[in-house]
C-alpha cells in the first residue's frame, strides 16, 4: 500500500517536455559561457544557440508516434498540465523553426553591430523566449498557460530595447511592455474569476464545470470568460489592441521584429485557441461573434494602415510589414471565430494553423531580405528596394515570391491555398458577411504588395555596388524560399500536417 506522499509523486515524461527544456538549458549554458568566452570568440555563443534551437526542433520527431502527456492529476491520466499532441507539435515546430531562422538573422546582426549589442544576454533572452513559446501550445491548464505566456513575453521586452542609448528602441520596448503587462493583468483577473466559479484550472475540467456553475456565480463566470479573451486579444495584436506593433517593430533589432511577427503571433493564437475551443466551448455564443467582429476590424485596419505607408519614409518597409502583420492577424482570427459556428471545429482550427505555417515561412523570408537590404541602406525605406533585381537578382526574386504569397497570387500558390482555406472556413460556418469583408481586404492588400513587387524590377535610380551576403543571412533566405516553393508545389500537405487532433 502506497503512502500519501508516494501517491502524489509521479514520473515525468522527459521526452515529451524535451523541446522547450533543451532550449531553456542551452539558454542558461550560453549565459554562463558568456562570462568565460573572450570578445574575439563571442560568435561561438550564436552558433551554440542556433544548434540548440535545431536540436529542440529535431526532438519533435520522436513525439510523432502518438500523444503523450505528463504532470497529470493523480488517478486522472486524461487531466494533465502538459500534452504533446498533434496540435502541440505543429505549433512547436512553427515556434522553434521561427526562432531558429530569427537566430540565423541575429548571427549577422550581432556581427554587424560590432559589439554594440550584448551577445550573451541577447542569446539567453532569445532562447528563454523560445522556450516559453514552445511550452505554451502544450499547456492544458490556465496556470501553465499564463506562465508560458510570460516566459515568452518578458525576454522579448528586453530584446526590443536591447540597444543601449537608442531612444527609438527604448520607446518601442516601453510601448510593448505596457501593452503586454495590461494584457497579462486583464487575463489574470479573468482566470481568477474562472477559477472562483469552477474550482479548477485544467482546461478540460473547466469546459465541463463552467456549464453547471452555481447561478449566483454565473455573472462571475461570464466576466471571467470575457476578460480572459480580452487579454489574449492583446497578445494577438488584434485591433484595437494593436497600437504597439508598428513602433515596436521599427525600434527592435530587425531579427527580433521578425521573431515577434511570427513567434509572438503563434503564442497569442495558440493560447486563444486553447481557451476558446478547449476551455470555453459552451460560451461559443459569446466568443464567436466577438472574434468575428475583431477579425473584420483587425484585417481592415491592418491593410488600410499598410496602404497608407509612404515609400520614402524612413523604415517604411518595416512599418509596411508591421501593418501587414496586423492585417494577417485578422485572417488568422477568422477560422477561430468560425469554430464557434461550425459542426467541425477541428477543421476550422486546422485552417488557422495551416495559415499560420504559410505566414511564418514567407514573412520570415521577407524580413530576411529586408535585413539584407538594411546592411547597405539602414533606413530601410520601400523606395530603397527600387531596382533590387539589377543588383541582387536572387533576393529580389525571392522577395517578390514572398510578397505574392502574402497577397495570395500565383506563383505563391501556398498563399492562395491558405486564403482559400480560411475563406472556406468562414463560408462553411455561415459567416458570409465575414467572407465578403475578407475578400475586400484581400483586394486592398493586393495594391501595396504588388506595388512593392513591381518596384523590385524597375530600373535603379543610380548604379550600386554589389556586396556579398553573409552565410547565415543567405541560409535564412534560402530555407524560407525552399519551404515556400515546396509548399506551393504540394499545398495539400499543409492541411494533412495540421490535422490538429485537439479534440
Amino acid at each position: 500500500m502506497s503512502s500519501p506522499a508516494q501517491s502524489v509523486v509521479q514520473s515525468v515524461d522527459w521526452l515529451a517536455i524535451a523541446p522547450p527544456t533543451v532550449a531553456a538549458f542551452v539558454g542558461l549554458a550560453v549565459l554562463v559561457a558568456d562570462l568565460f568566452v573572450g570578445d574575439n570568440r563571442k560568435a561561438l555563443l550564436g552558433w551554440t544557440s542556433v544548434a540548440g534551437l535545431a536540436a529542440s526542433a529535431l526532438l519533435l520527431l520522436p513525439l510523432l508516434d502518438g500523444d503523450r502527456s505528463t504532470f497529470c492529476l493523480a488517478g486522472s491520466t486524461d487531466v494533465c498540465s502538459y500534452t504533446a499532441d498533434r496540435f502541440t507539435l505543429v505549433l512547436q515546430f512553427l515556434v522553434l523553426g521561427g526562432a531558429l531562422l530569427a537566430a540565423l538573422l541575429s548571427v549577422t546582426a550581432l556581427k554587424d553591430a560590432d559589439r554594440g549589442l550584448p551577445e550573451g544576454e541577447y542569446w539567453f533572452l532569445l532562447l528563454s523566449s523560445a522556450a516559453g513559446a514552445a511550452l505554451l501550445p502544450a499547456s492544458r491548464d490556465l496556470a501553465t498557460l499564463i506562465v508560458a505566456l510570460e516566459v515568452a513575453s518578458l525576454p522579448a521586452f528586453a530584446l526590443v530595447g536591447i540597444r543601449h542609448g537608442d531612444r527609438k528602441s527604448s520607446e518601442a520596448a516601453l510601448k510593448f511592455f505596457l501593452s503586454s503587462v495590461t494584457a497579462t493583468a486583464v487575463s489574470l483577473m479573468g482566470i481568477s474569476f474562472v477559477y472562483a466559479s469552477t474550482g479548477t484550472l485544467y482546461l478540460t475540467e473547466i469546459a465541463d464545470r463552467i456549464q453547471h456553475v452555481d447561478p449566483q456565480l454565473h455573472t462571475l463566470a461570464q466576466a471571467g470568460v470575457v476578460l480572459t479573451l480580452i487579454g489574449f486579444a492583446f497578445k494577438t495584436a488584434a485591433v484595437p489592441f494593436h497600437f504597439w506593433v508598428p513602433d515596436t517593430y521599427v525600434g527592435a533589432p530587425l531579427p527580433i521584429a521578425a521573431y515577434l511577427s511570427v513567434v509572438g503571433k503563434a503564442v497569442g493564437f495558440s493560447g486563444l485557441i486553447l481557451v476558446t475551443v478547449v476551455a470555453f466551448p459552451s460560451y461559443a455564443d459569446v466568443w464567436g461573434p466577438a472574434l468575428a467582429a475583431l477579425a473584420a476590424l483587425t484585417m481592415t485596419v491592418g491593410n488600410v494602415g499598410a496602404l497608407r505607408q509612404q515609400s520614402t519614409r524612413a523604415y517604411s518597409a518595416v512599418r509596411l510589414l508591421a501593418w501587414s502583420s496586423v492585417g494577417q492577424a485578422g485572417y488568422l482570427l477568422v477560422p477561430i471565430a468560425a469554430a464557434a459556428y461550425s459542426d467541425d471545429a477541428q477543421k476550422s482550427i486546422g485552417s488557422t494553423v495551416a495559415y499560420a505555417l504559410m505566414y511564418a515561412a514567407v514573412n520570415l523570408g521577407a524580413f530576411a531580405v529586408a535585413a539584407l537590404v538594411a546592411r547597405t541602406k539602414p533606413l530601410n525605406r520601400v523606395s530603397d528596394y527600387r531596382g533590387l533585381y539589377a543588383t541582387r537578382p536572387l533576393p529580389a526574386l525571392v522577395l517578390g515570391f514572398f510578397l505574392l504569397c502574402l497577397a495570395g497570387l500565383p506563383p505563391g500558390i501556398i498563399g492562395l491555398f491558405a486564403k482559400v482555406t480560411v475563406f472556406s472556413a468562414a463560408v462553411d460556418a455561415g459567416l458570409g458577411w465575414l467572407a465578403v469583408i475578407m475578400a475586400v481586404n484581400v483586394v486592398i492588400a493586393l495594391f501595396y504588395y504588388l506595388q512593392w513587387t513591381a518596384l523590385l524590377f524597375r530600373a535603379p535610380e543610380k548604379a550600386e555596388e554589389r556586396h556579398r551576403a553573409p552565410a547565415p543571412l543567405t541560409a535564412a533566405i534560402a530555407l524560407t524560399a525552399a519551404l515556400g516553393i515546396a509548399l506551393s508545389g504540394a499545398p495539400q500537405l499543409v492541411l494533412r500536417f495540421t490535422d490538429t487532433g485537439l479534440f
